[in-house]
């Protein structure tokens, strides 16, 4: 059976989660095209797959066979692929490890995918968000290009994972131009446990996050610049560190 109408009560649901309030009510959030889908597949968290009409899939789940417009009206995207997903939400809130990346208020879905893509290259064990923009963005996840299924992000109070990561001597690192260190100085014994602080686009860290830290590090550059995109500054700071 082919679902055509734009009225059906499924097409309405799926539709809602384009909002972060009905993903957060329901759990669930929708990922869009074959990669996409290919790796939330490996992650383990498709509930059912939503494809065009004669578009061939192999996948072992509930499918919803949709026409054009009525993937059009689910998607997100102005030119619809032909698969997606329903998947639910991870439900770990467990910090792992001892390389960890902390996110205090980063707001452009672009720099939040850009983070995630270079903590999993760069071996990150997890990644905690505080205030952030919305994990299941679509314009995060499509910036990831799928790797957010394979690291473990959590949510967290920017304090609370302070105070955590003090009570494990898990070294705190912040950014910070003036009086910071440069990178390439850190020992090896500084660069053997470290929880990395990213801050806002606009203001970055405040001075209260900044005293707590152990070490406030900055990237060596020359004057013509005066600062980096936050995805920028955190993929090379990682680089170093690990």
């Amino acid at each position: 059976m082919i679902i055509t109408s734009l009225e059906n009560d499924r097409v309405k649901n799926l539709s809602k989660l384009k909002d972060k309030k009905y993903r957060d009510q329901s759990n669930m959030f929708l990922v869009e095209g074959e990669h996409l889908v290919i790796e939330a597949d490996k992650a383990g968290i498709i509930e059912e797959i939503i494809v065009q009409e004669k578009y061939p899939t192999n996948y072992d789940y509930e499918t919803i066979i949709v026409t054009e417009e009525v993937m059009k009206k689910i998607s997100n995207l102005d030119n619809p692929p032909a698969i997606m997903a329903l998947c639910k939400k991870f439900d770990n809130n467990t910090i792992k490890g001892n390389r960890i990346v902390l996110l205090d208020e980063i707001q452009d879905p672009g720099n939040l995918g850009t983070i995630i893509r270079s903590s999993l290259a760069f071996n990150v064990d997890t990644i905690v968000l505080s205030n952030c923009v919305d994990l299941y963005n679509p314009k995060v996840l499509r910036s990831t290009q799928g790797m957010f299924s394979h690291l473990n992000i959590v949510i967290k109070d920017t304090k609370e994972t302070i105070n955590y990561m003090k009570e494990n001597n898990i070294k705190i690192y912040g950014t910070s131009v003036e009086g910071g260190v440069e990178i390439k100085s850190l020992s090896p014994e500084d660069k053997s446990n470290f929880c990395l602080i990213m801050g806002n686009e606009g203001k970055g860290l405040s001075k209260e996050i900044l005293d707590l830290c152990d070490k406030k590090l900055y990237i060596k550059m020359n004057d013509q610049v005066e600062s980096l995109n936050v995805g920028v500054a955190c993929s090379i700071i990682l680089y170093e560190l690990v």
